[in-house]
C-alpha cells in the first residue's frame, strides 16, 4: 500500500484552509504559518518519482545582450498537488544563468484556488517557511512575495544574475516553500550559455 505524497496532502490542507479564509473570515496566514511548522517538522522521505520534460519554450536567450528570459509558472501541473514550479518540485529543476547575465523571468500563478510568488533567495535547508526579508539577489523577486499573487495573476522581475553561487527560486507563501515548492538556480562563472536541466532528487 502507497503512502499517500506528503506535498499532496499539505496541498490539500492548504487549499481547505484557504477556503475557510474566504467564506468564514478566518486568519489565514496564522494558519498557513501552522501548517508551515508542521510540514518543516515532520516531511517524510521522499519517493523517487519520473521526472517530467523540460519544455524547451520555457527558456529562451540572447547572447549579444546577454539576456535569458525565463517562463516560470506557478502550479502548471498537478505534480505535489499542484505545489510546483513547472511541473518540478524540490528542487527537481534547475535553471543555469552564466554570471553577469540578465534574467528576465515572466512568472503566473496557474494554480486555480491558491496564491502564490516567487524570490530567489541563497541556498539553505531548512527551507524558510515564507518570504525572507531580503532575497538572494537584488530585485529577484515577484509582488507580495508574502502574500502571494492571485491565481492567473501574472508578474515580471529583472535582475543580474550575481554573485556565483547556488540559489533556490521559492514560493513565499507561508508554507508552500516547506511542502516542496521550490526548485534551483545556479550562477556559474564557466557556464557560456543559460540552460535548464532536471535535477532529480537522490
Amino acid at each position: 500500500m502507497e503512502t499517500p505524497d506528503a506535498g499532496v496532502f499539505t496541498g490539500f490542507l492548504l487549499r481547505l484552509l484557504y477556503v475557510r479564509h474566504v467564506f468564514r473570515g478566518a486568519r489565514r496566514i496564522g494558519a498557513l504559518a501552522l501548517v508551515a511548522m508542521i510540514c518543516g517538522a515532520a516531511r517524510p522521505a521522499q519517493q523517487r518519482r519520473v521526472i517530467d520534460p523540460i519544455d524547451p519554450s520555457w527558456l529562451s536567450f540572447d547572447a549579444a545582450t546577454k539576456t535569458a528570459r525565463f517562463r516560470l509558472t506557478a502550479g502548471l501541473t498537478g505534480v505535489n498537488g499542484a505545489l510546483n514550479f513547472n511541473g518540478f518540485r524540490d528542487g527537481e529543476l534547475t535553471l543555469v544563468v552564466p554570471e553577469g547575465w540578465t534574467v528576465a523571468v515572466s512568472f503566473e500563478n496557474h494554480d486555480g484556488m491558491l496564491p502564490h510568488s516567487a524570490q530567489v533567495i541563497g541556498e539553505q535547508h531548512p527551507l524558510p517557511a515564507s518570504a525572507l526579508d531580503k532575497s538572494g539577489i537584488d530585485r529577484a523577486f515577484t509582488n507580495k512575495a508574502f502574500e502571494g499573487l492571485a491565481p492567473q495573476s501574472k508578474d515580471n522581475m529583472r535582475f543580474t544574475a550575481a554573485p556565483v553561487g547556488n540559489y533556490q527560486i521559492v514560493c513565499g507563501v507561508p508554507g508552500h516553500a516547506l511542502a516542496g515548492m521550490w526548485i534551483r538556480m545556479q550562477v556559474s562563472s564557466d557556464a557560456k550559455q543559460p540552460s535548464v536541466i532536471a535535477t532529480p532528487a537522490p
